[in-house]
This record gives structure tokens, C-alpha cells and sequence, in this order.
């Protein structure tokens, strides 16, 4: 009886901690597989930047015009999208209304 218990608890541990990890796993191999020129990637410690050139083990990441980091590859943990929320400009007009009218509440509260 012990020793299926044993059995059951070794395999809810596999189930709910190993195949998850595994999975995690897979799905970063493919990643570092399929990264290409232009890709915008975010690294292990938060940098953002644009790959340059990738050399088997090594990415040249453009963080900044004419600035390239040299990296490993395996410090790459994801690949983002870039933002198209401020294209037409609408949103930043929208910003600065709210800022002006938080700006004279502020001197109102004041007085």
C-alpha cells in the first residue's frame, strides 16, 4: 500500500514539475532555431534590441543605431513584437489633455 503511494506522488510530481519543463524547454530550442536578422528579441537581463547578425552560438544585437552587443545566444528569452499603439499620434494628444487638466486640478486643490 506504501509503495503505491509512493508510486502515485512520483507520478503527479513528473506530471505537474518535469513535463511543464520540458515542454518550457522545447519551446526555447525552437525559438534560438528560428531567430533571423531583424528580429526583435528581449535578452535574459531585460535588454531589448534587434538582432544584427547571428554566428552559430553568438548574436549581434543592435540595442541602439550603429550600437551592437555581441551575446550568446542562449541569453535570448523571447522574441517581442514592437508596440504600434503611438502610429497615428492619437494617443500622445490624448496624454497631454489628461496631463493639462491633472496639472490645473492640482493648482484648484491648491488655492
Amino acid at each position: 500500500m506504501n509503495f503505491l503511494v509512493l508510486a502515485i506522488l512520483m507520478g503527479a510530481l513528473y506530471a505537474f514539475m518535469i513535463v511543464p519543463q520540458q515542454r518550457k524547454m522545447k519551446a526555447h530550442r525552437a525559438l534560438l532555431n528560428s531567430l533571423a536578422e531583424g528580429d526583435v528579441v528581449v535578452t535574459n537581463s531585460g535588454i531589448f534590441g534587434a538582432i544584427a547578425e547571428v554566428e552559430g552560438g553568438v548574436v549581434w544585437l543592435e540595442v541602439a543605431p550603429d550600437i551592437e552587443l555581441k551575446i550568446s545566444k542562449s541569453a535570448i528569452a523571447e522574441r517581442v513584437e514592437e508596440p504600434d499603439e503611438y502610429e497615428d499620434g492619437e494617443e500622445d494628444e490624448e496624454d497631454e489633455d489628461n496631463d493639462e487638466a491633472d496639472s490645473t486640478n492640482l493648482v484648484d486643490e491648491a488655492d
